[in-house]
């Protein structure tokens, strides 16, 4: 991202890097009414257990919850709707080709703001099995206890 683009983190799906193993990334922009967007600027947004999926040719967020707007009364909006993803018709042609091989999903890494607009970005991951958590957990707690050793033996 260069320096003049202004981005700003609404939220972010934590689980996703412990239960996809993430093999690539991309931007892609998305369809919301009025009082999406003003929820979205107080970041009431929950992605967990998001996903994207492909219908008739076009991109969809999934299960994506976005709080009802406080100040919008009747026309407030299903907080989980599904909502139409923007990219390009040569990069849905991609994606169809890739999620159609075994085991591919498409998971929303992170919401976020640039330049006014809201964005997605979504990943192309496998998922893990139990072994490989535990693998990831292990490692974790290896670091983790190195880190530890390391600060110890500074002091």
């Amino acid at each position: 991202m260069s320096a003049k683009e202004n981005v700003k983190i609404i939220c972010k799906n934590r689980k996703a890097g412990y239960n996809f193993h993430i093999e690539d990334s991309f931007e892609a922009g998305i369809a919301l009414i009025g009082s999406e967007v003003k929820s979205l600027r107080q970041g009431k947004a929950n992605l967990s257990d998001s996903y994207a999926k492909i219908l008739k040719g076009e991109l969809f967020l999934v299960d994506a919850n976005i709080a009802p707007y406080d100040q919008a009364n009747r026309q407030n909006h299903n907080p989980l709707r599904e909502r139409k993803l923007l990219l390009h018709k040569s990069e849905i042609k991609k994606l169809i080709g890739k999620v159609a091989e075994k085991g591919f999903s498409l998971i929303p890494l992170k919401l976020y703001f640039k330049n006014g607009k809201v964005k997605v970005e979504l990943a192309l991951a496998k998922g893990k099995r139990a072994y490989d958590k535990r693998e990831a957990i292990r490692k974790k707690d290896e670091r983790r206890e190195l880190e530890r050793l390391i600060k110890f033996r500074q002091r």
